[in-house]
């Protein structure tokens, strides 16, 4: 499961369709799915095209350095701030 995890911020190509992107968030549900949501280069004209979840199994991995430094979210919560406690 946390190999998955891995590919959060990584350009990736899904295997079904040929969609590449980035690994921008990745979700893991009740029922055992894990799913990525990819997000596209901007096209020729600008604008963002619209983003996809895939199951992790799909993907193929582009290229293994991440676009950018990811969190470490087993020692500083998300946006720097302290969570409260129920």
């Amino acid at each position: 499961m946390l190999k998955d995890f891995d590919l959060l911020g990584k350009k990736v190509k899904d295997k079904v369709t040929g969609l590449e992107g980035i690994v921008t968030s990745i979700s893991y549900d009740l029922y055992g799915c894990i799913q990525c949501l990819i997000t596209p280069s901007v096209d020729e004209k600008g604008s963002l095209p619209e983003r996809w979840w895939y199951d992790s199994k799909r993907l193929v991995v582009l290229d293994h350095t991440p676009v950018m430094e990811v969190p470490n979210f087993d020692k500083e919560p998300p946006g720097g701030q302290e969570l409260p406690l129920p």
